[in-house]
């Protein structure tokens, strides 16, 4: 069955999503995008797929105004201050919400988009690779259950040529942007990691170094959760061209072995010589998801309840940072 969308942003990550959303019936009836040129090269990607020629309505008001009675949901695909007020939007005028990363700029607004949602009963799902991954939820289950002892350790580390590939554009505006590599890259290592602990950060340090920059280009954060355990996570955006990344888990009977998109997934119980690759099914994409939520085939993966926890991390991280390290008492832990 097709979900008769509006796609809200058509940039170079929107376009990066269209071949999966038409392949997988997505009905896109409308785009909102202000910029012409990226409507038109949405338009010219869609002819490629064999898709529809939606109209523009550069004004998202003005769109839900005249077409929210035709549509079943939305997917945001628009600069990191946008999210909130899109995403509350949308839900208002009826739309269940498929939302890019990160949720939402900052913890009141992440409790603004659960009222939202509450009040409303939509659905809203946050396009984490890493918490949408199956490789995920089945590492988030096994700490959760204790099958694999007490947590003791999170250590997360992403790195890539982030500086020079996004110089000059708005993910360098901290207004915009709401931070920088740590915030945009480095956000899918904090929600993954989030995801797998399923638990709030009691305390956060955390140093950041602006590379000349407006934005946190390197970051170090340091953590104590609200179980007592202790995560690290590093952050290095001024590299050489690629990206690599890795988080390690570590437990009283085994360690797990993932990377911040949940691409893959490596266990190694006590008494065992090597760790073993996890079989299961690989993530096509944040949309393909999104429909089976919507049609209630799985629970939601990546609801903004983790989105909470990762802007009540956010907010620690720059109020530490911006009193170099000092530790700081994250909000929501008793």
């Amino acid at each position: 069955m097709s979900t008769r969308t509006a796609l809200i942003g058509a940039g170079g990550m929107a376009r990066y999503h269209l071949p999966l959303m038409v392949e997988t019936g997505a009905d896109i009836r409308v785009i909102c995008e202000p910029s012409s040129n990226n409507y038109e090269l949405a338009l010219a990607r869609l002819e490629e797929l064999g898709g529809p020629t939606p109209p523009n309505e550069p004004v998202l008001a003005e769109l839900l105004e005249k077409h929210a009675s035709e549509l079943d949901a939305a997917f945001i695909i628009t600069p990191h201050n946008l999210h909130h007020d899109h995403a509350k939007m949308c839900m208002e005028a009826g739309l269940d919400v498929l939302l890019e990363k990160p949720m939402v700029m900052n913890t009141a607004e992440a409790l603004s988009l659960m009222e939202t949602r509450d009040r409303t009963g939509r659905h809203l799902v946050v396009a984490f690779q890493g918490g949408l991954s199956p490789q995920i939820r089945h590492a988030a289950q096994l700490i959760a259950s204790g099958e694999l002892g007490e947590l003791q350790t999170v250590t997360g580390m992403v790195w890539q040529g982030w500086k020079g590939a996004t110089a000059g554009t708005w993910r360098q505006i901290p207004e915009t942007a709401g931070g920088g590599f740590l915030f945009d890259s480095g956000a899918h290592m904090m929600n993954t990691v989030c995801t797998l602990i399923g638990e709030d950060f009691a305390s956060v340090a955390a140093w950041t170094d602006n590379r000349g920059t407006p934005v946190d280009i390197n970051g170090v954060v340091m953590g104590r959760l609200g179980s007592g355990a202790l995560v690290t996570l590093n952050g290095c955006g001024d590299c050489i061209p690629g990206l690599e990344n890795e988080i390690f888990v570590n437990l009283t009977g085994g360690v797990i072995r993932t990377g911040i998109y949940g691409e893959r997934l490596f266990i190694r119980r006590a008494g065992e010589a090597e760790a073993t690759e996890a079989e299961l099914p690989k993530m096509r994409g944040a949309w393909q998801q999104f429909t089976q939520v919507r049609a209630g085939e799985i629970e939601n993966p990546c609801p903004p309840e983790v989105g909470l926890r990762m802007a009540r991390l956010w907010d620690a991280i720059v109020k530490s940072a911006s009193k170099d390290g000092q530790p700081v008492r994250t909000l929501g832990v008793g």
